[in-house]
């Protein structure tokens, strides 16, 4: 009963307060001035306001728009709008954080192309530089062997008397006297492990004419016979011509020769004597035989 009482006393305070409300509204609409025709603006020359947009005002329940007993639909349909774009924004987000890292991934992966690329283009050229100072080095000591062989067989064409023997014949009989024969073996010792040697031998006798030259010609062949039967002194270092009874040429004589004999004269190269250049006579080559 005491439940049912208190609210009628609260209903009872409402109306009045509802009442006392009504009774104010009236009485300030009685207390407006009645003549107003003189502000009043005519309705031709008072602006229209703007339009203004319907908008419809949002269903808030009994307590307004502060409800404190708002039920979760209300809250939902509130906040889904936001939740969604909330969620929209963080998948533009995430996107834009995805192709950064593949940009930057990609990126990463040419600078790191293009460094390998670098490096091995250094190195080509590093090897490159090294090829050419070695080429340059080679190229720089054939030159110097070029020159020193340039230099080698120019010399080998040049020859120097050092020593001259005399071989004396009795008559024009190409037979070897004692003295001769030991001449030719003081002169063989010399030439014993020599190289770049020439035996120049003129052949001389004293009858004129074709005789002379073939009586000549056998004096040298015994003296040539002797040198290499016995000393071993290849063929090919020995040169000989028959002059008979006529002077060679050079010697200032102008008389015919009177006694046979054979001049020998040692030529050496001393370029070819020192490094031992000089060829070596090799019959199987040309077929070539020793006598």
């Amino acid at each position: 009963m005491a439940y049912f009482s208190k609210s009628r006393a609260s209903h009872s305070s409402q109306f009045v307060m509802f009442v006392l409300a009504s009774a104010l509204c009236a009485s300030a609409g009685a207390q407006q001035p009645t003549d107003s025709s003189s502000t009043q603006v005519p309705s031709a020359t008072r602006p229209s306001p703007p339009a203004q947009p319907l908008s419809a005002t949002p269903k808030e329940g009994f307590w307004g728009k502060i409800n404190p007993f708002a039920s979760k639909k209300w809250v939902h349909r509130q906040t889904d709008p936001i939740t969604g774009q909330v969620n929209e924004l963080n998948e533009v987000n995430a996107k834009n954080a995805n192709d950064i890292k593949d940009v930057d991934s990609r990126s990463q992966a040419g600078i790191a192309k293009a460094q390998d690329s670098a490096d091995v283009a250094n190195k080509t050229a590093t090897l490159a530089g090294q090829q050419a100072q070695q080429a340059g080095t080679i190229a720089s000591q054939a030159s110097l062997k070029v020159t020193q062989l340039d230099g080698t067989v120019s010399g080998l064409d040049q020859y120097t008397q050092t020593q001259t023997v005399s071989i004396e014949f009795r008559g024009a009989q190409p037979i070897l006297s004692v003295s001769a024969r030991k001449q030719l073996d003081e002169l063989a010792a010399t030439l014993t492990g020599r190289q770049g040697y020439l035996l120049e031998l003129e052949s001389y006798a004293n009858h004129s004419g074709s005789y002379g030259i073939q009586s000549s010609e056998q004096l040298a062949e015994a003296v040539k016979r002797y040198l290499v039967t016995t000393h071993d002194i290849p063929v090919y270092r020995m040169h000989s011509v028959a002059l008979g009874n006529v002077p060679a040429a050079g010697t200032g004589d102008t008389q015919p020769v009177r006694s046979s004999h054979v001049e020998l004269r040692l030529m050496e190269n001393s370029l070819a004597a020192r490094d031992g250049s000089t060829p070596r006579f090799d019959p199987s080559r040309n077929g070539a035989e020793r006598p």
